[in-house]
């Protein structure tokens, strides 16, 4: 294999290619095809209970529950991962376990059923914890890869690879449910799709690990010091991060908009699952999967006109206005029966989606220090926050439904969240009051 320099269009594409590779997952497994299946597992009309670890809990808050757990290993797992990448040569084979781990916990899925609840539960559990982990690997290449000034354009160009690649297998695996006429036949199909995801993350995966470099090799050894590195970076970034009001401020409340943000996207297509009034199950099947497009096109729609008003309006005052869209959402979430409202509701969720989450990373980028060189860590901190965040929200969203019995009432409450985070956007400081 031949040495690439840093910097190479080669390099710099088959980096970008895992995009490709990886994003089928959070399309397919994480926010379509999956929760549709896992709802259609329950019969129409029953209580939708299970039996898991000792406890009954209702179908939609256990899937809620283990999400939310999966997500507190990454945040804490992540830094130190980042810490081990940082210090050991060989971070292409951490990157493969987690690729290779992923796809298996996809494959895995194909025989998910609720007799062999537990068993089925931890292939989902491996799918996430493989995609976020090889994340990780995946993110702490760019800087070793790419010069400063090629970062953002290559980080963008597998984010859009990423985009097309998914969306051309879930409209495959969307083809393939579709086609059949049983439920069951549906189901079987869905099956087939999570292979699907597997293989193609498996096989495309390959050409980035044959081009990448193992790594910068300098034989350090794993040691105490070097797993607990990234922890104790994340501690410095705090203490630095209680300098600087305006970033303080911002990143408080940044991580309680996101919360709720977050638990919506993961929850969504349970919600239409559960609480619309679809008819029948074939209409259902059509109803979730025709949402899921929409939000996804929309998503592209937003992220362009929310970058046109923040560049003419301000950063802050365009996430309060985005958080406002979201506030009213939850309420008119709450409301909402029919599929017609439910198409209302995803078209909105697309366009304020695609712009929140870009639109809040590049606010967090400009408000780090002028002399910052450290980025990483401040962007390992954010990733941290965003995580905890996502563990929180989905753990009260659960709970609520599960004692509720109605995931309206956990929809509602995530209303505080927004209106803590519009409250919490206008402290944040005009200009840095730190800055010398």
């Amino acid at each position: 294999m031949e040495h690439l320099q840093k910097g190479s269009k080669k390099l710099l594409n088959a980096w970008a290619f895992y995009d490709w590779a990886n994003s089928v997952y959070t399309l397919t497994i994480a926010s379509s095809i999956f929760p549709l299946f896992y709802s259609f597992l329950f019969i129409e009309g029953s209580d939708k209970i299970v039996d898991a670890f000792g406890l009954e809990f209702k179908s939609s808050a256990l899937i809620t529950y283990v999400t939310a757990f999966t997500f507190l290993v990454v945040s804490i797992t992540s830094p130190i991962l980042s810490g081990i990448a940082d210090y050991v040569g060989n971070k292409k084979n951490f990157m493969k376990f987690f690729c290779y781990v992923g796809a298996a916990g996809c494959i895995g899925l194909y025989w998910f059923s609720i007799e062999n609840i537990h068993l089925s539960l931890l292939f989902y559990f491996m799918g996430l914890i493989g995609y976020w982990g090889s994340l990780v690997f995946y993110n702490s290449y760019l800087p070793d890869i790419a010069f400063p000034e090629q970062q953002d354009s290559i980080s963008a160009k597998g984010f859009s690879m990423g985009y097309i690649g998914s969306v051309l297998l879930l409209v495959l695996n969307l083809f393939m449910v579709m086609s059949q006429e049983t439920g069951a036949e549906k189901m079987q199909m869905m099956r087939y799709s999570f292979v699907t995801v597997g293989l193609w993350w498996i096989i495309f995966s390959q050409y980035t690990f044959y081009i990448l470099p193992k790594g910068v090799s300098n034989g350090h050894k794993v040691t105490k010091a070097v797993v607990f590195n990234g922890l104790k970076e994340l501690k410095l970034v705090w203490l630095q991060l209680k300098q600087n009001l305006r970033l303080k401020r911002y990143l408080i409340a940044f991580f309680v908009f996101s919360m709720a943000v977050q638990t919506i996207m993961l929850v969504a297509v349970y919600f239409g699952e559960e609480e619309i009034a679809w008819g029948n199950s074939d209409a259902k099947t059509q109803g979730l999967i025709v949402s899921i497009l929409v939000i996804q096109l929309v998503a592209i729609l937003g992220a362009f006109l929310t970058s046109r008003a923040s560049s003419k309006f301000g950063n802050i005052p365009t996430l309060i206005v985005i958080n406002f869209i979201w506030m009213s959402l939850c309420v008119y979430a709450y409301f909402m029966e029919t599929p017609i409202e439910f198409y209302t509701a995803a078209s909105l969720v697309g366009l304020v989606m695609g712009g929140i989450q870009s639109l809040a990373r590049s606010t967090y980028s400009k408000f780090l220090p002028d002399d910052t060189e450290d980025t990483t860590s401040y962007f390992s901190f954010y990733d941290v926050a965003e995580k905890i965040g996502i563990v929180i929200g989905m753990v009260i969203f659960a709970t609520i439904d599960q004692i509720t019995g109605s995931m309206r009432n956990a929809i509602l409450f995530l209303f505080i969240f927004f209106l803590v985070g519009i409250i919490l956007l206008f402290r944040v400081p005009k200009e840095n009051p730190n800055a010398n």
